[in-house]
């Protein structure tokens, strides 16, 4: 019983890897992913043209460290990582059915989780890497100046890191409403840009309701400066609580995205 076990846990995990594999490969050199990689450089675009304007204007008292981690970063979190988590989520499973491609999938011998699974773990791989890069670019632009102070790399990793676990729970969320909703994309920017950027703002426990009070609980807040209000009203959790939600947010709705593509009846239509 324990040897049947350990072959069908072997054999699904060869199916989420080579599925993986193939949507990776295929995400890769698809129209969508190249147009998204480069909507993700406007920040770079930014980044660039304060950097530009602080050089030829002759104010450059603003250390550009700060506008990484209280402008650009913030870009990214309340804007970016949205956008490509909705866009790559929701096409694990609508892609497959507006597609109807679906039908091709299931008559291999692999389950309907281990495509989930596959698709999802491919398209957050794909959406990390263009983040990445972005951020990467960005910060080496604001602080060409002071590249040799090691120890802006720390800022650079963490704020990385808090991107990078943004992408997997919104698209692990996605990916659940893109199998539960036919009109995902609609849901989809009525949460990332009502619920989620509103209810953080509100006081009290309200704002843990939202993964973005997560996400933020991981970022050092600033009490005063230009740039205060991106954080204002928020009531940090501890990191370990707020990590913790994270990745319990991304299991759930994996689980239910996973439960619903096996069990739900799509009708394909022409």
């Amino acid at each position: 019983m324990i040897q049947k076990n350990t072959r069908r846990l072997s054999f699904f995990l060869d199916s989420v890897k080579n599925v993986y594999s193939i949507f990776f490969s295929m995400g890769r050199r698809a129209k969508k992913t190249k147009i998204f990689f480069l909507f993700s450089f406007l920040p770079v675009v930014i980044a660039f043209i304060i950097k530009f304007n602080q050089i030829f204007s002759g104010r450059g008292k603003i250390q550009g460290i700060y506008i990484f981690s209280n402008l650009i970063v913030v870009f990214y979190l309340q804007f970016l990582i949205l956008i490509l988590a909705l866009f790559f989520g929701t096409s694990v499973a609508s892609e497959e059915i507006e597609g109807q491609t679906l039908i091709y999938l299931t008559t291999r011998p692999i389950s309907k989780s281990a495509i989930v699974l596959g698709k999802y773990s491919a398209y957050t791989t794909l959406v990390i890497l263009m983040m990445s890069v972005g951020v990467l670019l960005s910060f080496l632009i604001l602080n060409v100046n002071n590249l040799g102070n090691f120890s802006l790399y720390k800022i650079l990793l963490r704020d990385v890191v808090v991107l990078g676990l943004g992408l997997i729970c919104y698209t692990a969320f996605f990916t659940f409403i893109g199998a539960f909703l036919k009109k995902s994309i609609i849901v989809g920017l009525v949460f990332s840009f009502g619920w989620e950027n509103v209810i953080q703002y509100f006081p009290g426990s309200t704002q843990r309701f939202s993964i973005i009070h997560y996400l933020k609980s991981l970022l050092p807040t600033f009490s005063s400066g230009r740039f205060s209000f991106l954080m204002f009203k928020l009531e940090p959790s501890p990191t370990g609580t707020a990590i913790f939600m994270l990745f319990l947010i991304t299991v759930i709705f994996l689980c239910l995205a996973c439960i619903l593509f096996s069990q739900k009846e799509y009708i394909l239509e022409d």
